[in-house]
């Protein structure tokens, strides 16, 4: 496998994949991407850190090829993205992924200390989680100082 920053012939395959792992389909600028290659040369897996309006910065769109899956390839593009960011970073992920990643030192935080642009998020999806009653919720981690 080889990990690699992200050119603009992956914009495709970065839409693709996001759609199939069903996350945010937001703000997928590839020049914020790394991409793993398989053997054959064929992105298998991408993630990204974003930075928002608020200057918070987002470890997002992990996501992995659904044939490629429980290969540590979602562990390897964080892995390494977490080598490319020192400070405090941040996620949203949902409550059933939260104990993954906190094998990488992300804690769930608390509304009055999460940046405006998660705690607006969060109320959000808030009215959704409500709606749909699954039980499961939109959590926000975050890896650095201060929980």
């Amino acid at each position: 496998m080889l990990l690699r920053p992200a050119t603009e012939s992956d914009q495709h395959t970065i839409r693709v994949l996001v759609r199939e792992g069903g996350i945010n389909p937001m703000d997928l600028d590839w020049r914020h991407f790394v991409v793993a290659e398989n053997e054959a040369g064929e992105a298998v897996a991408i993630g990204q850190i974003k930075t928002h309006r608020d200057g918070s910065p987002e470890l997002a769109s992990i996501a992995v090829r659904k044939d490629q899956r429980g290969q540590g390839l979602a562990r390897a593009v964080i892995e390494h993205l977490l080598t490319l960011h020192s400070g405090d970073l941040y996620l949203t992920c949902r409550s059933n992924f939260g104990p993954m990643y906190e094998k990488f030192g992300f804690r769930e935080i608390h509304e009055e200390k999460m940046p405006k642009y998660f705690r607006r998020l969060k109320k959000v999806a808030g009215v959704f989680e409500m709606l749909a009653g699954q039980g499961e919720y939109m959590m926000v981690m975050k890896r650095g100082s201060g929980w």
